[in-house]
C-alpha cells in the first residue's frame, strides 16, 4: 500500500512537469520509481503508457489545429516500428539483464537532463522529412524500451522554425502515440498485467485533475528556470541509478 501511495505521489510530479514542458512523465517516474525498487521497469513502463494515453489527449485537446501535419506524420512513421521493437527488447532485458537495462535507463535520464539546459538555436527552415523520421525511429527505441521517448525529438523539435505551443504540441502527440502503440503491442501479446492497469486506474483521475490544473496554473518559474530545475532533478535521478546499477553489476 504504501509502494502504490509512494508511486502514486511520483505519477503526480511527473504529470506535472510533462504538461509545462512537453516531456517528464516518464523519465521522472520511471527514473524515481526504478532507482527506490518500488517496481520494474517493464511494470512501471506499462503503467506510464496507460497514464500517457490520457495525460495526452487532456493535454492535447483543443490543440489539434497546432499540429504541423509533415513533422508528425514523418516522425510517427519512424516511431512506430520501433516501438514495437523497443518493448520487444525490453522484456528480454527485463528477464536477462536487468541491471544492464536500469544502466542504460541512468544514462538516457542524464542525457535527458543535460537536453533540458541546451537551448537549441531555431533553423530558418523545417528539416528534412527524412531527419524526422530518423529521430523518431530512435525516439520510437526509448520509448518502447521504457516509456520514454523523449530526448532526440526534443532537441530536434525545439530546432525547428515553429512557436514554443506548436512544438509542446508535437512533442505531446509523439509521446502518446508511443504510449498507445506499446499498450496495443501489449494487449495483442497479453503481457499488459492487470496490476498495471488496476495502478493506472488508480493513477488516472490524478494524472487527469493535475494536466488541467498546471495548464491553467502555471509554476512562478521562468523557461531558463524550469529548464535549470528539469536539469537538476534529472542529473539526479540518472546519476543515483547508473551507480546503483554499476554496483550491483561489479558485484556479481
Amino acid at each position: 500500500m504504501i509502494d502504490t501511495l509512494l508511486i502514486l505521489g511520483v505519477i503526480a510530479l511527473g504529470t506535472y512537469f510533462q504538461t509545462l514542458t512537453g516531456f517528464g512523465l516518464g523519465i521522472i517516474v520511471i527514473g524515481l520509481v526504478s532507482g527506490f525498487n518500488l517496481a520494474s521497469v517493464a511494470f512501471i513502463a506499462s503503467v506510464i503508457s496507460l497514464c500517457s494515453i490520457v495525460n495526452g489527449y487532456a493535454a492535447l485537446h483543443g490543440h489539434w489545429r497546432q499540429l504541423n501535419r509533415t513533422v508528425a506524420g514523418w516522425t510517427l512513421a519512424g516511431i512506430i516500428p520501433s516501438t514495437i521493437a523497443g518493448t520487444v527488447l525490453l522484456n528480454y532485458l527485463s528477464h536477462e539483464a536487468n541491471h544492464v537495462l536500469k544502466l542504460l535507463l541512468g544514462l538516457l535520464i542524464i542525457y535527458s537532463g543535460i537536453s533540458a539546459m541546451r537551448k537549441p538555436v531555431q533553423q530558418d527552415s523545417l528539416s528534412r522529412r527524412s531527419t524526422f523520421f530518423h529521430y523518431g525511429f530512435f525516439s520510437g527505441i526509448c520509448g518502447g524500451l521504457f516509456g520514454m521517448p523523449g530526448p532526440p525529438i526534443i532537441l530536434l523539435f525545439y530546432r525547428q522554425p515553429l512557436a514554443h505551443a506548436h512544438i509542446r504540441s508535437l512533442l505531446l502527440l509523439m509521446f502518446t502515440g508511443t504510449a498507445l502503440l506499446r499498450t496495443l503491442y501489449e494487449l495483442a501479446t497479453q503481457t499488459l498485467s492487470e496490476d498495471a492497469v488496476y495502478l493506472a486506474l488508480l493513477a488516472l483521475p490524478l494524472v487527469t485533475l493535475l494536466t488541467l490544473v498546471s495548464k491553467r496554473l502555471p509554476p512562478p518559474l521562468s523557461p531558463q528556470g524550469i529548464r535549470k530545475l528539469s536539469f537538476f532533478s534529472l542529473l539526479l535521478i540518472g546519476v543515483g541509478l547508473s551507480a546503483e546499477s554499476l554496483w550491483r553489476m561489479l558485484a556479481h
